[in-house]
């Protein structure tokens, strides 16, 4: 028997629909392999896996499917989330649209705890950019952040696009600057207008996937530059 199941009675519903959409009409989903169970397999033959949260937990298990036929991680960006709150019947009193807005970058919040992943051969990436509504129901058991509704899922909206990474090359697009350049996380974020903890997280990532080098600091903060060897396939967002 398996080990290492998550139970499917769990899973949230965006989980569910992005595991049968990448699976497709030809491929598997819950496949045994090894030690572990996969979201999914195509009619290829690549394993999927869906990952909503950190990817430190995949470490072992990325390494396995991955040997065994490749491997695909799904990791959705939440692009657009709308909030729908339902009263105690499942009737809904209101409908709102959240603020923040996803990006691509959001990726280095799961993947700065397991930065080997995209070394390792037969692994891609690919974002998969969605807009969700999140249901939520008034029933005073949630949190007080939201004064007291509790959270029943998140169903996909809208299907925007995906962005694949298939080598770890091809983060370089998330690298805005030229080889010669120096840099530090501060310019990162001024320059690709996201927050700095965001491009603190990235280039941290980057640095430990080599693809980026510390050649000093100024003051307390890190100078990076662009590794001889590293070559940039695709252009920044």
């Amino acid at each position: 028997m398996a080990v290492n199941k998550i139970g499917t009675r769990r899973e949230s519903s965006l989980h569910r629909i992005l595991k049968f959409r990448c699976a497709g009409a030809e491929g598997q989903t819950e496949v045994d392999a090894g030690a572990y169970v996969a979201d999914g397999i195509s009619a290829e033959g690549e394993f999927i896996e869906v990952q909503t949260g950190s990817f430190a937990p995949l470490r072992q298990k990325a390494r396995e499917l991955a040997f065994r036929g490749g491997l695909r991680i799904i990791h959705p960006v939440i692009v657009t989330k709308y909030i729908e709150v339902l009263d105690k019947r499942g009737q809904t009193l209101y409908r709102r649209k959240s603020p923040r807005r996803g990006s691509p970058w959001d990726l280095f919040d799961a993947l700065v705890y397991a930065p080997e992943l995209p070394l390792i051969p037969g692994l891609r990436i690919e974002l998969a950019l969605v807009d969700v509504v999140e249901k939520r129901i008034s029933n005073g058991k949630g949190s007080w952040r939201r004064k007291g509704l509790s959270i029943l899922g998140r169903e996909l909206s809208a299907w925007r696009e995906s962005i694949t990474l298939q080598s770890p090359k091809d983060y370089l697009r998330f690298v805005p600057f030229k080889r010669d350049e120096e840099f530090t996380s501060f310019l990162l974020a001024k320059k690709a207008g996201i927050p700095v903890h965001t491009a603190q997280k990235t280039l941290n990532t980057l640095y430990k996937m080599k693809l980026v080098e510390r050649i000093g600091k100024k003051g307390n903060t890190l100078v990076y530059k662009l590794k001889a060897r590293a070559t940039r396939r695709n252009a920044s967002f």
